[in-house]
């Protein structure tokens, strides 16, 4: 910390510059005693460093800006930016040539990125005059001016349309197209500047402003068939080693360089608890590797993993992995996959099969070599000289830095101090990372990257957007949220302790479950693994479900609802693990997914009772009836199939039909009473209370067994 007129010194300025400095960044500073904080310096080290730099650019530089909106937003754009490395103050020796500023390359880029700020631009504005935008809300007078019409000019024609309208009436798209028309304009509905809805924002970048960008790969296939370790050997990492159990827990995205050229891949997990994670890396792809075993074949969440892929509708690309197998069968693979609608090339398909080991990285180039190839045909291209889009890949909470959040940036460039909406959640960027963890300034188009500055993990798929200044930023958030409320209103499925305590005491069966998990991805797909589970006569109700550390509240709330809570990938310290324990709180910890499921579903069934179920025995043809006055009817017939048994339940069939349900009063066998007759013998059967058996007539027998969970 250090007074203004100590500031005023080492940077060489006035105090009375200072203090109009301070007052213009908001900082609380009118007297050359006033104490300023290291945040406060580093604010107007930066305005000052960005002001020497901007005076020192040519007017085609200064042109570059939106003045109006760079004035607006410049103050909110530095607000809160951190800079790495400890502020250094300044030696008062003027003569200085500044080493000390250019000891942290990070920091001087970090202020230097600010003079290349880019627009949202929502649109291009066209350059073809017979074309105007209807906007939500337009009036009559805005119709004109958009027209280049005298107001009363429209009114006219309007009333010649049979509509009454003044110049601030609201007029509809419909009958502004028509008057439209007769000026030769054609009308178009202005939808792409709705930025409270950014998720279906159109943006429309002009041509000259698009550049090639990066290809988005996502690696998908069935568990333990080679994503992670196919992703490994590109990467020349050891991600898998990582993982529990061998089975990728979370969607990872990475970016690599091959042949001078940068590649994203997106790893999903193969389980089949994490079909929505799958989902969601295939709706923000480019092209889809799907990789399956050559010992192995197509498996379930193949299959799956190929509905993802055409439902994108991206090209495919087939990797056949472990080639290097004994036992492996490619030609295996490419009858499998034809089955289900995979095509290979070779015969006569549009899908390209390559034969790979993902551990020996056999056929790894030709794979790579490919990708490019078709990224090239598909001509991908984004403007990075926007604010930046794109969609979460995944989220946690860090003990020491809050919020992560891996994204994917899909148009635009990022950078530090970017203030942005994610779903519902407002923030500013304050640190920014690649996939290795090192800090960057900016990224741009294709680039996964983590960023910090958000108060609450947003949920993977979750799309974000970048803003010219935090106000309108927060703006946004607040209307979405106040959107999302209303909408949760009448399903709101949260439950209080009155409610719970009702529905133990009413008998009502039910297992409550609080879920915590280490990143938003894993809890989304536990918890919907949790409520898939179909266990007749039971219901799940997650009553919480969060990410971070077991806490205290956590525990009471499950002791107030008689719930369990579940652990995936956290861990209660001591007092919170003895805590639950004195009240009787049950704690299960797991690291693999279907192992909450298995173990769940187990707990779920021992709570049921006795189901049972009806077994068909075997079938007998009736062939020639005897007729008693004492015995009734007995039906000569010829067991078909299984055993006919005595006492049995029955139930005759006509021509498909059932006519009667009882039972097997007696089986003769030359005219023996026996307990049973098998398949192929001939027997006599007697129904109890039925005697208008005939001939062709089916008898049917069967019990009913208690089934076994």
């Amino acid at each position: 910390m250090m007074t203004v007129l100590e500031y005023a010194n080492d940077v060489d300025k006035s105090v009375a510059e200072i203090i109009d400095l301070c007052g213009k960044l908001g900082i609380k500073a009118n007297q050359e005693d006033a104490m300023l904080s290291d945040d406060d310096i580093i604010l107007l080290d930066n305005e000052i460093a960005n002001d020497s730099e901007l005076e020192d650019d040519n007017d085609e530089n200064v042109d570059s800006f939106d003045n109006e909106t760079f004035e607006d937003s410049y103050e909110e754009e530095l607000e809160e930016v951190e800079v790495v490395a400890t502020v250094k103050k300044k030696k008062k020796n003027p003569k200085k040539d500044g080493k000390e500023k250019k000891e942290n390359n990070f920091a001087q880029q970090k202020k230097e990125m600010y003079k290349h700020r880019e627009k949202l631009q929502s649109n291009v504005k066209t350059e073809d005059d017979s074309i105007i935008l209807y906007t939500e809300g337009m009036s009559v007078s805005d119709l004109a001016k958009v027209l280049d019409k005298n107001v009363a000019e429209i009114i006219k024609k309007l009333m010649s349309l049979g509509k009454i309208m003044n110049l601030n009436a609201v007029i509809d798209f419909e009958t502004a197209e028509i008057l439209s028309l007769e000026y030769g304009k054609t009308l178009k509905k202005d939808t792409t500047r709705d930025e409270f809805n950014f998720e279906e924002l159109e943006i429309i970048d002009d041509p000259n402003d698009l550049v090639e960008r990066p290809p988005v790969i996502t690696i998908m296939g069935h568990v333990d068939h080679g994503k992670t370790t196919l992703l490994d050997t590109i990467r020349k990492t050891n991600v898998v080693a990582g993982e529990a159990g061998g089975i990728t827990q979370h969607i990872g995205a990475y970016q690599i360089i091959y042949n001078g050229k940068p590649i994203t891949f997106i790893d999903t997990p193969g389980h089949e608890a994490f079909t929505e994670m799958r989902a969601r890396g295939a709706s923000i792809t480019d092209i889809v590797i799907i990789i399956v075993a050559a010992d192995d074949g197509v498996m379930p969440q193949t299959k799956e993993a190929i509905d993802h892929a055409k439902a994108a509708g991206v090209p495919i690309v087939v990797a056949v992995n472990k080639i290097d197998k004994p036992n492996a069968n490619p030609e295996r693979v490419l009858t499998e996959m034809s089955q289900n609608g995979i095509t290979p090339d070779t015969w006569g398909g549009d899908t390209l099969f390559v034969n790979i080991s993902a551990k020996t990285g056999q056929g790894i180039d030709e794979l790579l070599d490919n990708l490019l190839l078709i990224s090239e045909m598909q001509e991908l291209k984004a403007n990075p000289n926007r604010y930046a889009s794109g969609t979460v890949i995944e989220s946690r909470m860090d003990k020491y830095a809050g919020v992560v959040c891996t994204i994917l940036i899909q148009n635009g460039t990022l950078r530090l101090g970017d203030a942005i909406v994610v779903g519902n959640y407002a923030g500013k960027v304050r640190t920014l990372k690649n996939d290795k963890g090192e800090d960057l300034v900016e990224a741009g188009p294709s680039m996964p990257i983590s960023i910090t500055g958000l108060s609450e993990c947003p949920s993977a798929g979750d799309k974000f957007m970048a803003f010219e200044n935090e106000r309108k930023a927060k703006d946004i958030a607040n209307e979405r949220v106040q959107l999302a409320k209303k909408r949760n209103m009448s399903s709101n499925t949260s439950v209080s302790l009155d409610d719970l305590f009702n529905r133990i005491e009413a008998g009502e069966k039910e297992v409550n479950v609080i879920l915590k998990a280490d990143v938003r991805g894993s809890e989304e797909a536990v918890k919907n693994s949790l409520l898939k589970l179909d266990v007749e006569g039971i219901k799940i109700n997650v009553i919480r479900s969060s990410v971070g550390a077991i806490s205290e509240s956590d525990v009471v709330l499950a002791a107030a609802s008689n719930a369990l809570i579940i652990g995936f990938n956290v861990r209660p310290n001591n007092k919170i693990a003895t805590y639950a324990k004195e009240k009787g709180v049950d704690i299960r910890l797991y690291n693999i997914i279907y192992k909450v499921v298995e173990e769940m579903e187990a707990a779920l069934k021992g709570k049921l009772e006795p189901v049972y179920e009806e077994k068909v025995l075997g079938q007998a043809e009736v062939r020639k009836l005897f007729k008693f006055s004492k015995v009734g009817t007995i039906a000569g017939s010829y067991v078909t199939d299984g055993i006919i048994k005595r006492d049995a339940k029955a139930r005759i069939l006509r021509d498909g039909i059932i006519i009667y349900d009882g039972s097997i009063g007696s089986v003769a066998r030359e005219k023996d009473q026996v307990k049973e007759v098998k398949q192929g013998l001939e027997c006599g059967i007697t129904i109890d209370g039925f005697n208008d058996i005939k001939e062709g007539d089916i008898i049917e027998d069967y019990e009913i067994v208690e089934i076994k969970r």
